[in-house]
């Protein structure tokens, strides 16, 4: 393992610092943040389990948040080597040809295409991206060449599996640990919805637009894009069982911009857009438009992670426990996975004594989908710390540093 490999975020944050020529003060200040609680992040007697805090001291350091993180990791197995190793495919489809151009490709039939785009959705949903990548840099092409050149009949199915593809794509590259690609694909997805008069669709394509924009730390621009896109979608809401996709969407998007307030500390508007996204889900109930499982659920969800942004502690993890989620309703591991991994941040940030809970919902999260948790920086960081704090070792703990090929064993008694 490279001495890289085994060093937590805040350790490569002093790295930086240093290099730079930065004092302590000077960066806590530009991050928002104490001198003593940078340093106690660097010292790693702190995690880094909100995502935004990341953010803000990778500005603070004048880098991007892969050089916090330490994006992309080596592949840990076989299923994540499998989905990385799709990614120059991917690369090709999203610089070889723009998203006007008709790509030079024999498109298989568009009943095929859009079986395949839906298939490789619920892949992801699944949490299983080896699957999910199977040919996308082919699927791409040909998904693009047909809905420039289908006729006026067949566009909706064509830009509909155009547009889940490039969804597909940038999924995949994401969970590889390559953001800048994963944008690349849902700002190819935008492109290609608006060339096309559904409103819901794009929508869609602008909501995971803004949700990449957001993983880069792009705040301004994704609230922008959120902010139109809610503003342009609310003519087309019908909130009716015949046709709720438009007004999944707009839930959708005032759950990104719930996640976008609470990353910057702004408390108020993250809860009044999670209000907002739980009164549409009351409206109009469990649905799954476009693979994404929109509804009461996902919502009672999304506080937890919300609540893991906005530091809430076990106070976050005890109110949503009153009213248990019931997350496998919703048939997806890869929302199942995200509840247990929230659980396990929101409860770290108690320092310590929640420390067995920490590693039992980690533990938990990793076996219902190690493809999306062993490339999540702030996972592999929680693994990390508590290794470090550990008095004596645990097999669980043990497991999950093997797994994620990070830790460093230290002269722990052994806890049978």
């Amino acid at each position: 393992m490279d001495v890289d490999d085994a060093l937590s975020i805040g350790e490569r944050a002093r790295k930086i610092r240093r290099r730079r020529g930065l004092s302590l003060e000077v960066v806590a200040g530009l991050a928002g943040i104490t001198k003593t609680y940078l340093s106690m992040l660097e010292l790693g007697q702190r995690g880094f389990n909100r995502r935004g805090l990341i953010e803000d001291l990778a500005e603070a350091l004048g880098g991007s948040v892969a050089d916090l993180t330490g994006q992309p990791y080596p592949a840990q197995d076989r299923a994540t080597k499998g989905a990385a190793a799709t990614l120059p495919s991917i690369r090709w489809a999203l610089n070889d040809f723009g998203p006007t151009d008709v790509p030079d490709v024999a498109p298989r039939p568009l009943e095929a295409l859009a079986r395949l785009a839906d298939e490789a959705n619920e892949h992801c949903a699944q949490a299983h991206y080896s699957l999910a990548r199977h040919d996308v840099g082919g699927l791409l092409a040909e998904s693009q060449a047909t809905a420039l050149t289908v006729s006026t009949a067949r566009r909706d199915q064509a830009f509909t599996a155009a547009v889940t593809t490039c969804f597909v794509a940038g999924i995949v590259s994401s969970r590889a640990g390559n953001i800048d690609l994963a944008a690349t694909a849902a700002r190819r997805g935008y492109d290609l919805a608006q060339q096309h008069d559904n409103p819901a669709l794009v929508g869609f394509a602008r909501w995971y637009w803004a949700l990449e924009l957001t993983s880069m730390a792009a705040r301004t621009r994704a609230g922008t894009v959120l902010f139109e896109g809610i503003d342009d979608l609310i003519p087309a809401v019908q909130l009716s069982a015949a046709n709720p996709l438009a007004a999944e969407i707009v839930g959708m998007m005032h759950l990104q911009q719930a996640r976008l307030a609470a990353r910057q500390q702004h408390t108020d508007d993250a809860h009044a857009h999670l209000d907002e996204a739980a009164h549409i889900a009351d409206r109009v109930g469990e649905r799954n438009g476009m693979r994404q499982h929109f509804g009461p659920t996902n919502v009672a969800a999304w506080r937890v992670s919300i609540g893991v942004e906005l530091a809430e502690g076990a106070k976050a993890y005890e109110d949503v426990m009153a009213t248990p989620i019931d997350i496998a309703a919703l048939g997806s591991r890869e929302r199942s996975s995200s509840l247990h991994f929230d659980f396990a941040r929101v409860l770290a940030q108690e320092d310590g004594p929640r420390d067995a809970d920490v590693i039992r919902y980690l533990d938990t999260a990793d076996r219902i989908a190690p493809q999306r948790m062993r490339n999540d920086p702030i996972a592999r960081d929680l693994v990390v710390i508590l290794d470090r704090r550990a008095t004596h070792r645990v097999w669980e703990l043990d497991s999950l540093c093997n797994r994620f090929g990070v830790g460093r064993q230290g002269s722990r008694s052994v806890d049978n």
